[in-house]
């Protein structure tokens, strides 16, 4: 009995020592904090290198020194910064300053800093790399081509951190759904047309062969579900009360990075 013990002792120590052990987590880089997919570095700028279509900022954080690429922008060192929308992209070279970066975060201003006229990001120019949906001439295997479609989509994918209150009725229809709505029962509408009516509150032209548009009508949380993101071959400007018809998406995921838990696509705009 006791020899049959100890052979039974003995089989689970060995399927124990074959049980894999759990992976360690990984170390948050310095002064970003993590939000999904991207990240947001705050800090004061201590170094800027001009690269267009981009600006290399050498952000001092609260946990140590970071680098951040935004669309090129003429900010000051000394300026404090928050990068919103931040995607990591580690061992990067970038052709146009012949310097590698262990860690790079590709993102854009917030808090209103805005870009350089003529950056990608700027009111009417086109995203980096891009000139009305085709790679711009040069820009294919040379610059930075590695991070265009990172940098295109920091540039849509985040809402405005404050539009001030927004209070937006909700359409009308048996497809009618508010914002917040439309990320409650995402599921359910999958591949389904749905109407909303909301305010434009960024408009982002020609990345990827469509514009990007982000609404809110008053409905949801801040950060989780207020703010909805549509693709369109319409334009619209910030501010803009609109109604907006199109088909559901969800995870959809575009690379680089950049997921979506829910989108509306194919999207046709009406004042």
């Amino acid at each position: 009995m006791r020899r049959l013990s100890f052979v039974l002792l003995v089989a689970a120590a060995v399927a124990g020592c074959k049980k894999a052990p759990p992976p360690a987590p990984a170390a948050a880089a310095p002064g970003a904090e993590a939000a999904g997919a991207t990240a947001t570095v705050q800090g004061k700028v201590l170094e800027r290198l001009d690269a267009p279509p981009y600006s290399y900022l050498k952000i001092k954080t609260a946990s140590g020194e970071s680098w951040a690429a935004v669309p090129k922008t003429e900010i000051a060192t000394g300026a404090d910064v928050t990068i919103a929308g931040a995607m990591p992209m580690t061992d990067f070279e970038s052709k146009t300053l012949k310097r590698k970066f262990d860690l790079v975060y590709f993102g854009t201003l917030g808090g209103g800093a805005a870009p350089a006229a003529g950056a990608p990001g700027a009111a009417g120019a086109p995203p980096p790399g891009m000139m009305g949906g085709a790679p711009a001439p040069g820009m294919m295997g040379g610059g930075d081509a590695p991070a265009q479609m990172a940098a295109q989509h920091a540039a849509a994918a985040t809402g405005p951190a404050d539009v001030g209150d927004v209070q937006v009725a909700k359409a009308k229809g048996a497809d009618a759904h508010t914002v917040a709505e439309v990320f409650a029962q995402r599921a359910a509408l999958k591949e389904k047309s749905v109407t909303v009516h909301a305010k434009v509150v960024k408009f982002n032209e020609n990345i990827m062969g469509r514009n990007w548009v982000h609404l809110r009508d008053g409905s949801g949380s801040a950060g989780k579900d207020n703010d909805l993101t549509i693709t369109t071959s319409d334009k619209v400007n910030v501010g803009d009360v609109v109604t907006v018809k199109g088909t559901v998406r969800i995870d959809k995921d575009f690379g680089a990075g950049y997921a979506y838990p829910v989108i509306v696509e194919d999207a046709k705009l009406a004042k």
